[in-house]
């Protein structure tokens, strides 16, 4: 009797789950690139970073400057927050622009996806050891990646929807 239950309850979540779901990729497909670039954090910048931000990769900052100057968790979550709403561009491109370069995409998914495994995992590392070297070195090639993910982005943008590139530069 109790596992006739269960079974139903189990099926239950996974529906609700399945259901919520489908609303939010419906959402995200629906969603215009102003509404993107209003999602972009601008609260916190890489620019500080790199002298060269969103035109070329690399940071020109140490591991323990770059944990300062990005504020610590604050600017690890912008940059985890931020690398979502770039995969999100980067499909609107996909979706919008029928030339667009399909590898390039591809590289921004995957960008988006090391970016914020290495947050997440730089945020665990803060919450038992604060900002130990692991912690600053973690946050360090999140931050590589992310000038390097939002550089690809804006040469995207630039070759394939050229009007958009100062709107993508002024969000971030």
């Amino acid at each position: 009797m109790i596992l006739a239950e269960l079974q139903v309850v189990a099926v239950l979540a996974i529906a609700f789950y399945l259901v919520r779901w489908r609303k939010s990729v419906r959402s995200r497909n629906g969603q215009s690139w102003e509404t993107l670039l209003a999602r972009l954090r601008s609260d916190w910048s890489a620019s500080d970073l790199s002298d060269h931000f969103l035109w070329e990769e690399g940071l020109s900052a140490t591991p323990d400057d770059a944990w300062r100057r990005m504020e610590g968790p604050h600017g690890l979550w912008a940059i985890y927050q931020n690398a979502c709403v770039m995969q999100e561009m980067a499909d609107f491109a996909a979706k919008n622009c029928p030339e667009v370069d399909r590898l390039l995409v591809e590289t921004l998914h995957s960008d988006a996806v090391q970016i914020r495994v290495c947050v997440l995992m730089a945020m665990a590392q803060y919450g038992f050891a604060q900002a130990s070297e692991g912690v600053r070195i973690n946050a360090y090639r999140a931050a590589v990646m992310y000038t390097g993910m939002a550089a690809r982005m804006r040469q995207l943008l630039q070759d394939n929807a050229g009007a958009m590139v100062p709107d993508f530069v002024a969000a971030m």
